[in-house]
């Protein structure tokens, strides 16, 4: 069955596999000390022009997200994030059971707004009992978004800034970030992003790896011993090769790049094809997820042809789904969509 359900439906890029077995016979020291894993931190940093930076590679997602705001706030602190962040709606309560606390802002199309968050810090620092409540330690962005939005570099500059002002973290979520690279529609380039973010980290899982994301500290920034601290969150593989050798790859020859500007053409014709076949589009998504309005009917009659995603129910007759195009997305792709479209 033709699907788009997500960026993560395939197994790895063809590269990525034949790395993994071309290194297999090889013998080598565990938990990331090996010379991939070294070599992959290496390349890393010269993408980000920030050979000063802490790299560490772990397996996923929500693992980076807790560990990373776990061992970077003081216990009193929680972590402000947009109520569609990851951290608030889909981690089944993960920061929170570390004992930090997700405070919620407003979304505007997935983001935060840097005004706002100016105003809730100049609040709670207004409040004469803030000493008795959770202290903002932590601003949490994802880039693309939840909706497949992207920060512009002037709010990126106006968060840090106010990161900065109140002695908190800017921390960026980039499980998609080769999408939000890629899109034609960015101001934002990894350097920026290594250069204003205390702490952010590259997605594999959703681009081209088998599994992985590689977190990135600013100079200082790194928790003392992180090692130590990711092996207390269950976040240290043992065997560290299966990361290295899989972002060595990435960052060899702009693969990474690459493969993320595949999905970013599929998606500008995938977003051609929904609007030619007269669908609405809920937002105006400028990477690989695009989002669809569609009737429960229309729904019924696709789904049995393709999968996508449900995200949200807009009324008693329409509802929104998501299409994800992803480094392996075809253009004959779009033309068997085109057919099951045209053919509802």
């Amino acid at each position: 069955m033709l699907s788009f359900e997500s960026d993560y439906i395939l197994g790895a890029h063809e590269k990525i596999l034949d790395a993994l077995v071309r290194t297999n016979g090889e013998q080598l020291s565990g938990y990331g000390n090996d010379p991939h894993t070294e070599n992959a931190c290496r390349l890393i940093k010269n993408a980000c022009h920030a050979p000063e930076a802490d790299v560490f590679l772990l397996m996923g997602g929500t693992q980076v997200n807790k560990t990373v705001i776990a061992t970077l706030l003081k216990p009193y602190e929680g972590v402000i994030a947009p109520t569609t962040g990851h951290v608030s709606l889909h981690e089944v309560g993960a920061i929170e059971y570390t004992g930090h606390k997700v405070i919620e802002l407003p979304q505007h199309d997935g983001k935060l707004s840097p005004s706002e968050v100016r105003e809730y810090m100049n609040t709670f620092y207004g409040d004469e009992n803030n000493g008795m409540m959770v202290v903002p330690g932590m601003i949490y962005i994802s880039h693309p978004t939840e909706y497949g939005t992207l920060y512009t570099l002037s709010e990126l500059r106006e968060l840090r800034a106010i990161a900065d002002e109140y002695g908190m973290r800017l921390f960026m979520d980039g499980a998609r970030l080769g999408y939000g690279l890629m899109s034609k529609n960015t101001d934002v380039t990894l350097p920026d992003i290594a250069q204003l973010c205390h702490v952010f980290y590259i997605g594999g899982t959703k681009v081209g790896a088998l599994c992985g994301e590689a977190v990135v500290f600013a100079k200082g920034v790194a928790p003392t011993r992180f090692h130590s601290l990711m092996k207390q969150h269950g976040a240290l593989t043992a065997k560290g090769r299966l990361l290295g050798v899989q972002f060595e790859t990435l960052f060899t020859d702009g693969l990474y790049f690459d493969i993320s500007r595949n999905a970013i053409d599929r998606a500008e014709e995938l977003k051609s094809l929904l609007l030619s076949c007269g669908y609405e589009l809920f937002i105006a998504s400028p990477t690989n997820q695009q989002f669809v309005v569609l009737t429960d009917a229309e729904m019924g009659r696709i789904k049995d042809k393709c999968r996508f995603s449900f995200w949200e129910r807009i009324d008693s007759e329409r509802c929104v789904v998501r299409f994800a195009t992803s480094y392996a997305t075809t253009s004959e792709d779009i033309a068997a969509l085109a057919r099951i479209l045209k053919g509802c």
